[in-house]
């Protein structure tokens, strides 16, 4: 399931380069999912374009069924 406020996106991409963004997302310990939003983000920059950085876990408020430990 995706994270509340996070645009999917199918992506069709080469098994190769799929591969690729595994083992690199497994040795910087990230999700594939993560890794390729870093990637992303890193090309952008680059570029010259940078994206609002994504908002902190603190800042969200509370899915439905959260609790404070209650």
């Amino acid at each position: 399931m995706a994270s509340p406020g996070k645009k999917q996106f199918p992506l069709r991409i080469d098994p190769a380069l799929w591969a690729e963004v595994e083992r690199l997302a497994a040795d910087e310990l990230r999700s594939v999912n993560a890794q390729v939003e870093f990637l992303l983000r890193e090309g952008l920059a680059r570029r010259g374009r940078k994206p609002a950085p994504p908002p902190s876990p603190a800042s969200r408020p509370p899915a439905d069924g959260d609790s404070d430990g209650d």
